[in-house]
């Protein structure tokens, strides 16, 4: 019997926001995809087979709403009132205060990708290749650097040293 469609949201919310925010790094955009994540799934949710793991399927949602948003970004100017006077440490403008979502959004884009369906969003190297495109050997490879990258990221081990956990 299939769970009510709150049940889904409350169960897998969690993944969905943190699978948005490693996509398309931490804010609005993150949250805009999951909340868009959310309508298309309850307008399909009636026709979802009984079968379906849901938190793939919801992956797999979250995985085209956040290309929407990318290529709605790439459709817009993005208005700014200063233009930033130094380059970035991490990739990410404006980030004085890096964290975990800092770190994955400076990833290469096949590695961050590969680091968000499978650890975050717990698809399997193989469902990966399939939304991303590749080998799931390719795939693996990319979620392992990815994961190394984090791992060697001297803010994150300050972070871990310090006790801080997000």
């Amino acid at each position: 019997m299939k769970q009510p469609f709150e049940q889904a949201v409350s169960r897998h919310g969690g993944t969905v926001l943190r699978v948005c925010r490693a996509v398309l790094g931490p804010g609005p955009d993150a949250d805009d995809a999951w909340s868009e994540t959310f309508l298309a799934a309850l307008r399909e949710w009636p026709d979802l087979p009984e079968d379906t793991n849901v938190q793939a399927w919801l992956v797999r949602v979250a995985h085209r709403k956040a290309i929407d948003v990318t290529r709605s970004r790439a459709r817009h100017a993005i208005p700014t009132g200063a233009v930033p006077d130094r380059a970035s440490t991490i990739g990410v403008p404006g980030g004085t205060d890096p964290d975990v979502w800092s770190a994955v959004a400076a990833l290469p884009e096949r590695q961050r990708l590969a680091v968000a369906y499978h650890y975050l969003g717990g698809l399997a190297h193989t469902q990966t290749a399939e939304l991303i495109g590749g080998t799931p050997a390719a795939v693996r490879r990319a979620a392992a650097d990815g994961l190394q990258s984090l791992r060697r990221n001297p803010h994150l081990i300050g972070l871990a040293e310090e006790g801080h956990h997000r």
